[in-house]
């Protein structure tokens, strides 16, 4: 399997899920901008604005090449002298909508491979909600539970607990939303994190992660568009905004090595919402759904049982 067949299923999705977004939405459409790495490949970011749903939200792909940065050398823990290239190509995706009762979702799918041979998958899906409504993270952790179950009995159970340990806000105590799945260096005929799974295995359950994205987030789109809503939950949606950004800017992994290596800035902050808020040392009034959102927002709940 060559890199070039990875990278046209990812240009695929990206077009299938803007074009579902855009339907569901009705009114907002995707401005594209066509980009360049400095050390070769580049990107399609697409941005979409001001909708009847979405108020911002990004669905980007790339396909970047070149060598090794010296920052993902010592991570991985390569020779500094050994003469290492890379592809590394994926869909991001972040969605921040009007209404506080419909959840901002994140989606990222990539595959990287070094000039030595060595390649891997990673990426995750995780829904935070601004007020968490136990039966749509049932309905969400139940999907991708199904989805994970197709390719291996194991993946799910790791996968859902490495999003509770990666999506997390050690200093709030608090995760940033109900979890998903999170996995990284999926690679080919290993055991361990790949489960000795083939290639073509690992990139069938890739596909299968990003092709659920649309239909599970476009059903919550519709389930909550036009529920009403007050100011009182506007400002509370504003403050889960901030909480957002916080762990984006702070803690997110793929954020901080973007901006560490020189990557392209628009394209990598395009996950932060349009307007976020901080009120100092803000307590939700006891028995508040607010209060009950964040009982939620901790580590290790079952959603599928």
């Amino acid at each position: 399997m060559r890199v070039e067949e990875i990278e046209a299923f990812f240009k695929d999705l990206q077009d299938r899920i803007c074009s579902a977004l855009e339907g569901t939405d009705g009114v907002a459409r995707f401005q594209e901008d066509l980009w360049e790495h400095h050390s070769g490949g580049g990107g399609r970011t697409r941005l979409i604005q001001n909708g009847n749903v979405i108020e911002k939200g990004g669905v980007n792909f790339s396909s970047v090449k070149g060598e090794v940065h010296p920052r993902l050398r010592q991570q991985m823990n390569l020779n500094p002298g050994d003469d290492f290239h890379f592809t590394a190509t994926g869909v991001s995706i972040v969605m921040h909508p009007h209404n506080p009762h419909v959840p901002i979702i994140h989606m990222n799918v990539r595959y990287f491979e070094l000039s030595n041979g060595t390649c891997w998958f990673g990426g995750g899906i995780d829904l935070t909600p601004h007020y968490v409504v136990q039966e749509d993270a049932r309905f969400f952790h139940q999907t991708l539970k199904a989805a994970c179950d197709k390719h291996h009995e194991a993946f799910y159970p790791e996968f859902s607990t490495w999003a509770d340990d990666y999506f997390y806000i050690p200093h709030r105590s608090e995760t940033r939303g109900v979890g998903g799945i999170f996995f990284d260096y999926l690679k080919p005929d290993e055991e361990g994190k790949g489960q000795g799974l083939s290639k073509e295995a690992l990139f069938a359950f890739v596909k299968e992660v990003g092709e659920n994205f649309a239909p599970v987030y476009t059903a919550l789109m519709e389930k909550h568009r036009n529920d009403p809503f007050t100011e009182h939950e506007k400002q509370w949606q504003y403050l889960r905004r901030g909480r957002y950004v916080e762990f984006n800017l702070v803690w997110d992994r793929g954020t901080k090595f973007g901006l560490e290596t020189n990557g392209r800035t628009e394209s990598i902050l395009m996950s932060l919402p349009p307007q976020a808020n901080w009120e100092y040392n803000f307590t939700p009034e006891a028995g508040s759904r607010e209060a009950e959102t964040l009982k939620l927002l901790r580590k290790g709940v079952n959603w599928v049982n």
